[in-house]
C-alpha cells in the first residue's frame, strides 16, 4: 500500500497527467456531442456515443507512458530502485495507479458523452436496456485502463517518451490499418492484432463469424473473446517489460 501511495503521489506532482486527462474528456466529450448534433436522431444509437473513445485513448495512453519516462528522464527512477530494490514491485505499483486512473476516467467520458448524447438529442432512444449496451458504454474504461498498462510497459521498455510515444501512436493508429492493405494476407494478420480486438469489445455487438471469413473484418472471437485476447497480449508486454526492467540498469 506504501507503494501505491508513493506513485500516486509521484504521479500527481507534476502537470501532465492533469492537462492528458482534461484533453482526453474534452475530446471524447467534444466529438461525442458533435456527432450526436449532426446524426439524425433515429440514426444515433447507444454505441455511436462513444465514437470518440478511441482518440482519447491515444492521449491516456501519452499519459501512461509519461508516468514512467518522466522518471527515467530526470533519473528519479533510481531513487525509487534504492528505496525498493524490488523493481517488479515499483513498476506494478506505478502500473495499478495509472490504470485505476485511466479505468475511473474511461467510465466518466463513457457514461458523460452518453449523457450529454441525450440532452442534445432527448427524441432519440439512448436507453441502455441490453448487456450489449452496457459493454458499449462502460467498457470504455476497462479498454482505457489495458491500454494504459500497455503503455507503462512500453514506456519501461524504451525508457524514451519520444521513441515510446511514437510507437504506440503510429502502431494504433496507422500500422494496423494498413496491415489490412496488405494484398491476400492483410485482413487475416489483422484479425490478430490488438487493437482491432479492443476496438471490437467496445464497438462489437455480434457473435464470432463462423469460419471467420465472412468479411475483411470478421474476428475470431466475440466480443468479450477479444477483450480477453487484447489482455493477454497486454499481459505479456507487461511481463516482458518486469524482466527487462529487472535485468539491465537503471
Amino acid at each position: 500500500m506504501n507503494l501505491l501511495a508513493v506513485e500516486r503521489i509521484k504521479l500527481f506532482s507534476t502537470r501532465s497527467p492533469w492537462w492528458s486527462m482534461l484533453a482526453a474528456l474534452v475530446l471524447m466529450l467534444g466529438m461525442s456531442t458533435l456527432f450526436a448534433a449532426v446524426l439524425e436522431p433515429g440514426a444515433l444509437e447507444v454505441a455511436a456515443t462513444q465514437v470518440g473513445y478511441d482518440l482519447a485513448l491515444m492521449v491516456v495512453m501519452v499519459m501512461a507512458t509519461l508516468a514512467v519516462t518522466t522518471e527515467y528522464r530526470f533519473n528519479t527512477i533510481k531513487v525509487s530502485f534504492q528505496a525498493t530494490p524490488r523493481r517488479s514491485a515499483v513498476l506494478l505499483a506505478k502500473t495499478v495507479v495509472v490504470a485505476v486512473l485511466a479505468g475511473l476516467l474511461g467510465e466518466i467520458a463513457a457514461f458523460g458523452s452518453w449523457g450529454l448524447a441525450r440532452l442534445v438529442r432527448p427524441e432519440a432512444d439512448l436507453r441502455i436496456d441490453t448487456a450489449a449496451e452496457w459493454r458499449q458504454v462502460a467498457g470504455v474504461g476497462l479498454v482505457w485502463a489495458l491500454g494504459a498498462v500497455l503503455a507503462v510497459a512500453v514506456g519501461a521498455l524504451l525508457r524514451q517518451t519520444a521513441g515510446a510515444v511514437t510507437l504506440l501512436l503510429v502502431y494504433a493508429l496507422l500500422v494496423e490499418s494498413l496491415v489490412g492493405l496488405i494484398p491476400k494476407v492483410g485482413q487475416n494478420i489483422r484479425r490478430w492484432l490488438p487493437f482491432t480486438h479492443a476496438n471490437h469489445f467496445v464497438r462489437g455487438g455480434g457473435q464470432p463469424a463462423e469460419g471467420g471469413q465472412e468479411n475483411a473484418l470478421s474476428l475470431p472471437f466475440g466480443p468479450w473473446g477479444s477483450l480477453a485476447y487484447f489482455a493477454g497480449v497486454v499481459l505479456v508486454i507487461l511481463v516482458l517489460a518486469l524482466v527487462t526492467v529487472n535485468r539491465r540498469d537503471a
